[in-house]
């Protein structure tokens, strides 16, 4: 029976993500759930915040360790930023979530490495929550501005990692098409839901940026300099060896 996919279609789709599901397959085929442990780890703490807020009591002890609000001091902003990563919004469907964090996390995860992966996921997730200080303190007049009352909205939850890490992921193995389609998503959010998160969104998709050019541009830098730094004092210590007084040069 003759597929019913057109072949431009199936050629698009392997030139956009082929490499990418080569290599997510053959690490998750070899390792399993040992392959993605920060990944696993995010996604049981988003489940596991999502289960204590909904319990007695349980929302009132997530807000002192994980909630973030423009209104909180700064200092006690930062220290719960951590946390806040992994409190899913009380509204929402936590599946969604879990979904969200599990697939982008693991992907990022094996394509950009764990280190990377959380200085992209917590980065970004801070840079949105400065910019809601920032919006809250310039006012609704201003275009990036927001009314006071937004300095008490729960300012939480993975998504914003989500993207950024979809964005670098989808930089890192040049499929275009996805950062394009993730960036255009996040734009159009942004406009017809001009809230918060909408904005905060486009934030991190803007640092997500920024970090993924600068690890194009100065990735193999400083180590291409420690090697040649390396390779000089070798040099000269062989240099200066065979100068010595009595040294036997072969």
């Amino acid at each position: 029976m003759r597929s019913r996919i057109p072949d431009y279609a199936v050629r698009a789709a392997v030139a956009e993500w082929g490499a990418l599901f080569s290599v997510v397959t053959r690490h998750i085929v070899r390792k399993r759930f040992a392959a993605v442990p920060l990944a696993t780890t995010a996604t049981l703490l988003v489940l596991l915040f999502s289960i204590v807020q909904h319990l007695p009591g349980g929302e009132q002890f997530v807000t002192r360790i994980g909630v973030v609000k423009a209104s909180l001091p700064l200092e006690v902003s930062l220290l719960r930023t951590p946390l806040s990563l992994y409190v899913p919004a009380l509204d929402l469907p936590v599946w969604g979530a879990l979904v969200q964090v599990f697939l982008v996390f693991g992907v990022a995860e094996i394509v950009l490495g764990r280190r990377a992966t959380l200085v992209v996921a917590y980065s970004c997730t801070l840079a949105g929550t400065l910019f809601a200080r920032v919006g809250v303190a310039i006012g609704p007049d201003h275009l990036f501005g927001f009314p006071s009352w937004v300095a008490h909205v729960r300012d939480t939850g993975p998504s914003a990692a989500v993207v950024a890490l979809a964005v670098c992921v989808a930089i890192r193995c040049r499929a275009w098409w996805t950062a394009g389609a993730v960036a255009l998503a996040m734009v159009v959010e942004a406009v017809l839901l001009p809230n918060l998160a909408g904005l905060e969104h486009v934030v991190a998709l803007l640092v997500a940026v920024l970090i993924a050019a600068s690890a194009e541009v100065f990735g193999n830098y400083w180590p291409r300099v420690l090697a040649g730094v390396g390779a000089a004092a070798s040099i000269a210590t062989e240099a200066a060896r065979r100068a010595a007084p009595g040294a036997v040069i072969p």
